[in-house]
């Protein structure tokens, strides 16, 4: 059934998916159209097949491709969406029988994040990750060229096009992975710096479209684009706020949905392993959503967190844009999530609260010491500046400095001379 007339600036794409027996398709299909208006493609018509597996070959029954075939055509749409992962031989039948584009769901998501990759790192990431997804797909266009070096009067010394093709893409494929772990090493280099300093650092993690990055921009006064999209950000941020005296620094990562593709967890490891070396993952959740919305994108993010090995480190529930939850709705969130933080990064109500809790998490790392710095030993108090150790007390004499300071404990004995009751 064709549903509305398409905005004539976007796409015109068609839905069809495969879902299980008693699942809704409206709640099941909305992430897939707001992925699809994401990439600027407006869904005009959807079919709905209810069937235990998709087809193998054909991925929809015999019957329901007819019935594809018929609504596709009178819809006037111009690429067919298919809410799952094809395999070759499915999206080949179906451009065959259809004459017409098929876009399965990863590739409509590495469509968006070719959009919004920014830094040269997260083009490199997206470009890998279609590399990898279109080598099993190349096929068609040189089927004229195959018979090159296949039997007789086709002998040669060329290859066809499509191998031509293949082992380009290896070969592309190879130095991509190259750069990147030439990428992953500077990153380590600057964490280092940072495990240097003793800045404990929390990773955002979160379905996407939660507000993160308009949280880390409340959080620590940065500036990190907070267009209302899926997947607006997807190169890892790192910003620092100071508490108490103390910094802390806070990274944005690209958000999660529900069964985000294998291929995109392995091709954004570089993004997604700023989690996995955080040492608090600040899980982020939309308050505003309904119980069984929040219950969905939270298994999504446990479920990825899991994938990349990030689900045993130390995790706070935020509860984000609690300005849109009316006073009932906040005592029942209070009472079903009582350890989580109710915050609106709009406002900034809860803000401060945050903060509060973060600082809590690390307030056992450091100690509270007085150090004497003789002058000819000026170095070490540069040293314990750059530390970023907070200096409560400073004290001038002739002799020396005398400081009274919150020291990392893995760094006393460094200081242990210095110290005096």
């Amino acid at each position: 059934m064709i549903q509305r007339q398409p905005d004539p600036a976007l796409e015109r794409g068609f839905i069809a998916a495969v879902l299980a027996q008693g699942v809704d398709s409206e709640d099941e299909l909305a992430e897939l159209r707001e992925l699809a208006r994401t990439a600027l493609v407006e869904p005009v018509g959807s079919v709905v097949q209810h069937r235990p597996r998709p087809e193998r070959r054909t991925y929809l029954g015999k019957g329901k491709l007819e019935e594809l075939k018929r609504t596709y055509k009178e819809s006037g749409a111009e690429v067919l969406l298919i809410d799952d992962e094809l395999d070759p031989a499915q999206q080949r039948t179906l451009e065959d029988t259809l004459k017409a584009r098929v876009v399965d769901r990863t590739q409509l998501i590495l469509d968006i994040f070719a959009q919004h990759a920014v830094s040269a790192e997260g083009k490199l990431q997206v470009e890998l990750a279609q590399l990898e997804y279109n080598l099993p797909r190349m096929r068609g266009m040189w089927q004229h060229l195959e018979r090159l070096g296949g039997g007789v009067g086709t002998r040669g010394p060329g290859e066809s096009q499509l191998e031509s093709d293949r082992r380009i893409a290896r070969r592309r494929i190879t130095v991509l992975r190259r750069r990147l772990k030439e990428l992953s090493k500077q990153r380590d280099v600057r964490r280092k710096e940072r495990r240097r300093a003793e800045a404990p650092t929390a990773a955002l993690a979160g379905y996407t479209n939660v507000g993160k990055s308009t949280l880390l921009n409340a959080l620590t006064d940065a500036e990190v684009s907070v267009n209302d999209r899926l997947f607006e950000t997807l190169d890892p941020t790192t910003r620092a706020f100071d508490h108490d005296g103390r910094k802390y620094l806070v990274t944005d990562t690209v958000g999660f949905i529900r069964r985000l593709p294998t291929q995109l967890v392995e091709g954004f490891a570089a993004t997604l392993e700023e989690t996995l070396v955080a040492d608090l993952v600040l899980h982020v959740v939309d308050a505003s959503a309904d119980d069984e919305r929040i219950a969905e994108q939270a298994h999504a993010v446990t479920a990825v967190l899991h994938d990349i090995g990030a689900d045993d480190l130390p995790l706070e529930l935020v509860l984000n844009k609690i300005d849109a939850v009316d006073p009932s709705r906040r005592r029942r969130l209070e009472n079903v999530f009582p350890d989580a933080v109710q915050v609106s990064a709009l406002t900034g109500e809860g803000l401060g609260a945050l903060r509060e809790r973060i600082a809590e998490r690390f307030s056992d790392r450091f100690e509270a010491v007085r150090l004497f710095l003789p002058y000819e030993d000026g170095g070490k108090l540069a040293e314990l500046y750059s530390l970023g150790a907070p200096i409560e007390e400073r004290e001038d004499q002739p002799d020396g400095v005398l400081v009274r300071a919150r020291l990392p404990r893995r760094e006393l004995r460094r200081f242990a001379r210095y110290l005096v009751a």
